[in-house]
């Protein structure tokens, strides 16, 4: 009996753990949103304003309807681990592998969704550049229009933000990642540049721009899925030699001691404040320097998180994925190797 007991917290123990990493992430983006682009006070202000665990005072105390809102952001964390608690403890015999497969079809569903708003994106702001230099936008759409399309905000709001919501609902219906199909669209960017420069000489800024945006969200985006295949280069000494009990431990351990610092010093240096390096760019629409070049250098910013997010949620599977092996829990296709995104996908609609 107490083996048993053993074995069974010695499961929901790595679950829980992934569960309130994977949630706590996801709310830490949810208030970012809401203290920024809303202006909320933000759970670390509340606490502040409480002198709670021996921050604050503040120089101006929250006030009414503001402290309202700090106590939902406050507990919006303490919710987000009771939910990831809750789950495990309502499934305390489910499968690690089962987690492990959710997390990684969560992290392919959040790559296909991006890959589908970069290509997309890249394809109407090319458009719109394009025609915007050559000078035909106004006579198609108006000089209203044409002049409101010539400022950041109005074409992320109204032209990108629109079509990332489609890219959303594209990808829960087309499973296919696409990086093959976006690496041969980025040779083709490249190889149209070359023609145009010195066959044609015409060179404007929105053909590069299309290049490094979409170079880019291949080398970001990819990250999880490679780290799912294990396709990432290990310059190691000692690893090619492990058992697969070995491999799975040094797994696990790199996963929490190194993986996961990393992906939330992304975060949270990047998104901390107003001024930091990914909030700055999203919350000001930031392009380019180049005039009539394409409007995303902003979304260039953006990729940082969709990376840290994905390579989080995909982390956490490999991590469930490894204390599985080093248990001894078979997986669905008898071997070691935890299921790929595409795998766990196709599960997850099964």
């Amino acid at each position: 009996m107490a083996d048993s007991r053993s074995r069974v917290l010695g499961a929901i123990l790595p679950r829980i753990f992934a569960g309130v990493i994977v949630t706590i992430t996801l709310t830490f983006l949810f208030n970012n949103y809401l203290i920024f682009w809303l202006g909320w006070p933000g759970a670390m202000t509340f606490l502040e304003h409480k002198q709670w665990f021996g921050l604050g005072p503040l120089i101006s105390p929250l006030e009414g309807y503001e402290v309202t809102l700090g106590w939902l952001q406050f507990l919006s964390y303490a919710g987000s681990i009771f939910v990831a608690a809750a789950y495990v403890c309502l499934t305390p015999t489910l499968p690690l592998r089962v987690d492990s497969a959710r997390l990684s079809a969560m992290a392919a569903y959040i790559v296909r969704a991006a890959f589908w708003s970069v290509l997309l994106i890249g394809m109407v702001d090319l458009l719109i550049s394009f025609l915007r230099v050559e000078g035909l936008l106004e006579s198609l759409i108006g000089t209203e229009l044409t002049q409101e399309l010539g400022k950041s905000r109005f074409r992320g709001v109204y032209v990108h933000y629109p079509l990332m919501a489609l890219s959303l609902i594209i990808a829960r219906f087309i499973r296919s990642l696409g990086f093959i199909w976006l690496a041969f669209l980025i040779v083709i960017a490249e190889f149209q540049i070359v023609i145009s420069r010195f066959v044609f000489s015409y060179e404007q800024a929105f053909l590069a721009d299309l290049v490094r945006f979409w170079y880019a969200a291949l080398f970001l985006f990819a990250a999880s899925y490679t780290l799912v295949h294990d396709g990432h280069v290990r310059v190691d000494v000692f690893y090619a030699r492990f058992s697969s009990r070995k491999k799975a431990w040094a797994n696990a351990v790199g996963s929490i001691m190194l993986g996961i610092p990393l992906c939330g010093i992304i975060l949270t240096t990047g998104m901390w404040g107003r001024g930091n390096s990914i909030n700055s760019p999203l919350l000001s629409f930031e392009i380019s320097q180049s005039g009539f070049g394409m409007y995303v250098k902003y979304l260039m910013a953006g990729f940082l998180v969709v990376f840290a997010v994905t390579m989080t949620v995909q982390f956490m599977s490999y991590f469930l994925s490894s204390v599985a092996t080093v248990r001894g829990e078979p997986s669905p296709d008898h071997t070691a190797a935890p299921a790929g995104p595409e795998d766990a996908s196709a599960g997850a609609s099964a």
